[in-house]
């Protein structure tokens, strides 16, 4: 199979002695790297259609037998789920209701079809969610306190109140830490916890998915593919287990970025689901300004975001012409740089006060001459908006280079000059595999880096 080929699909079949790898074009014209459970609970997620190679397709099967290594396969059929007395996972639980997948006013309807009064209700979301020193974030029925009897042995019989288990914390060297949450069909998650007490804005970064699809060739999640979206009540838990687990140490949790492994808006349901949650003033209370949804360029998700959502949106450009991000991110070949931003012109003209964010990583010799500096101003002129120079932070397989320190220090002078507001952003968690564009395991089976444009074969690392 040749790089240059970037349509794939994956699909494994769960079982317990065989993982079967499909990789599959169709002979249309648009397709999306997609990588999903045969047979899972789960419902199956629709195809995108917007990646594609226009000249070549490949079919290729392969079986193999599962390993024992700590791959999301084998993860995913040897995970032994806990116990469910502390209000954890067990598979006995699967038909409960899990409180934390519900808005406000579905919580309360559920507590009193259950035949309690919505003070009731009130109390016990604030037992899950509340947002001040004596807050617990409660994860058993044990920790329940005041609330009524009766309704605790109802919730304890008819609903979970956990959708995650903590699998691993790995604290990196400047104090980032990054926890490896199980989901109740054994994938791993990965959640990012960024202190910043002396600016008083300490960040969890949450994951949408489990891995993803989008296949930006700058990121290692993108090597995995997609195994499925996360539900509302997983991406919010990783909050809340954020205050919970960390709060303590590092200060209160002010900050949301939906900036982990996936593409947020390509699960938009539940992603809007979820940060109403975590906004909502008698919960979490994050700040609709403080919590961050972030995406590649889903043209028509944005447009949908941006009108019924009051949270921030960032956007990754990474390039400043189509032919580059064709090629480092190819949801451009089906909605470009021009169909992007101008949404964005359209669409901010109705948003008060509301910049959106561009997320720009600096690839060496790809994306980083002055002259890309220049177009970025032109490119987002009537566009209200702030720009993040992102350092590029290596991984396996990685064929790309960071940015001279210096030479992001130029090219930040520039924008500057041109009028923008703009701001670099130094990596965090990196020697653990934290930092931004780092997350996930693809496995041994991984999205095809795609053929890299003449010109730019010698910006690469030559060793790989």
């Amino acid at each position: 199979m040749e790089s240059s080929c970037c349509i794939w699909m994956r699909r494994v079949k769960m079982a317990t002695t065989t993982t079967s790898i499909v990789f599959r074009p169709t002979a249309s014209s648009s397709i999306s790297p997609l990588f999903t459970p045969l047979h899972s609970s789960k419902s199956t997620l629709p195809l995108l259609s917007h990646i594609f190679h226009p000249r070549r397709s490949i079919s290729v099967t392969a079986t193999l037998p599962l390993q024992s290594s700590p791959s999301p396969f084998s993860q995913t059929l040897h995970h032994q789920c806990s116990s469910s007395s502390d209000g954890g996972i067990n598979p006995k639980d699967s038909r409960k209701i899990i409180l934390k997948g519900m808005r406000y006013t579905e919580f309360e309807n559920w507590v009193t079809s259950q035949g309690y009064r919505p003070a009731q209700a009130l109390m016990l979301w604030k037992l899950l969610y509340g947002n001040n020193s004596k807050s617990i974030w409660a994860h058993s029925f044990e920790e329940l306190e005041g609330l009524n009897k009766d309704l605790t042995k109802t919730i304890s019989k008819h609903a979970k109140l956990k959708a995650l288990q903590v699998k691993d914390i790995i604290t990196a060297s400047d104090g980032t830490r990054k926890i490896l949450f199980t989901l109740d069909d054994g994938l791993i998650i990965e959640t990012v916890i960024i202190p910043n007490g002396d600016k008083g804005r300490n960040t969890v970064c949450v994951s949408s998915q489990v891995g993803c699809a989008m296949n930006c060739q700058f990121c290692f999640t993108g090597r995995m593919g997609l195994r499925r979206n996360l539900t509302a009540e997983e991406i919010v838990e990783q909050a809340v287990f954020a205050r919970r687990l960390f709060t303590s140490t590092v200060g209160p949790i002010s900050n949301v970025v939906f900036m982990g492994m996936g593409e947020p808006l390509q699960n938009i349901e539940n992603v809007m689901k979820a940060s109403d949650i975590m906004v909502d003033e008698q919960g979490l209370h994050f700040s609709p300004n403080k919590v961050t949804i972030s995406t590649s360029g889903l043209v028509p998700q944005i447009k949908r975001f941006l009108r019924h959502s009051k949270c921030a949106l960032a956007v990754s450009l990474n390039a400043t012409t189509d032919e580059v991000r064709n090629w480092i991110m190819p949801i451009n070949r089906k909605y470009n740089l021009s169909l992007l931003l101008d949404t964005l012109r359209e669409e901010l003209q109705f948003k008060h006060k509301y910049k959106v964010l561009f997320e720009y990583v600096m690839l060496a010799g790809v994306n980083d001459s002055i002259d890309d500096a220049k177009r970025i101003i032109d490119l987002v002129k009537g566009i209200p908006c702030k720009i993040n120079l992102i350092t590029f932070n290596p991984h396996s397989g990685s064929h790309f280079q960071p940015t001279a320190d210096e030479k992001m220090v130029e090219f930040r002078n520039t924008l500057a000059e041109g009028g923008l507001t703009v701001f670099m952003r130094p990596s965090r968690g990196d020697d653990q595999m934290a930092a931004c564009g780092q997350l996930g395991n693809p496995g041994d089976f991984q999205a095809p880096l795609l053929k890299v444009p003449p010109k730019f074969q010698h910006s690469l690392d030559p060793s790989l």
